[in-house]
């Protein structure tokens, strides 16, 4: 890391610009700043499920390695120009995805966000990772965003899906099942 923050107020972004990692500036609401600000939020969101008590141990490691890929997912979103992520790590995240997934039963009906706590966040973290694979998408348009970045929010999205409902099962609960034109 190239600067380590001593000063967290620098009043240089008063003006309306914020700095990427290679020094130049930007407006801050640029689509690069956007997805980083999306991405921001979604390991946020992460940190919130993390801070449940009743996580299972390799649940919690599964989503601190993730934590971890989206701060360097977050470095190469603010390099113009730096490839962060790779390949492997979308490997793993597919890899987690068919061993979690090999433990559930098949769905047969959609189901909605909710059931246990956990889960409840798992979904939203969910909902977010798919609002920032949008931002870094758009991001994409104007500069260059690895391919593997943008694949690994695609995948990652889909795990926090299996996660709630692991979740929920490991919360001896079950998935809430949606039920079209319910009335009341």
């Amino acid at each position: 890391m190239g600067h380590r923050l001593s000063r967290i107020t620098t009043r240089t972004g008063d003006a309306g610009d914020t700095g990427l990692g290679d020094g130049s500036r930007v407006p801050k609401d640029s689509a690069r700043i956007a997805a980083l600000g999306e991405v921001d939020e979604l390991n946020s969101a992460l940190g919130v499920l993390l801070a449940e008590s009743d996580l299972p141990e390799d649940v919690r490691k599964a989503l601190t390695d993730i934590q971890h890929d989206l701060f360097d997912l977050g470095g190469e979103i603010s390099v113009p120009g730096y490839a962060g992520m790779s390949a492997e790590r979308v490997t793993r995240l597919e890899r987690l995805i068919e061993e979690y997934n090999a433990e559930l039963a098949p769905l047969k009906e959609f189901i909605l966000p909710g059931g246990s706590r956990p889960a409840a966040l798992a979904h939203l973290g969910r909902t977010v990772c798919r609002r920032a694979e949008r931002a870094v998408i758009a991001a994409a348009r104007e500069s260059q965003v690895s391919q593997p970045a943008r694949v690994y929010l695609n995948r990652l999205s889909d795990l926090l899906f299996i996660l709630a409902r692991v979740l929920n099962r490991h919360a001896a609960r079950e998935d809430v099942l949606w039920v079209p034109g319910r009335d009341g």
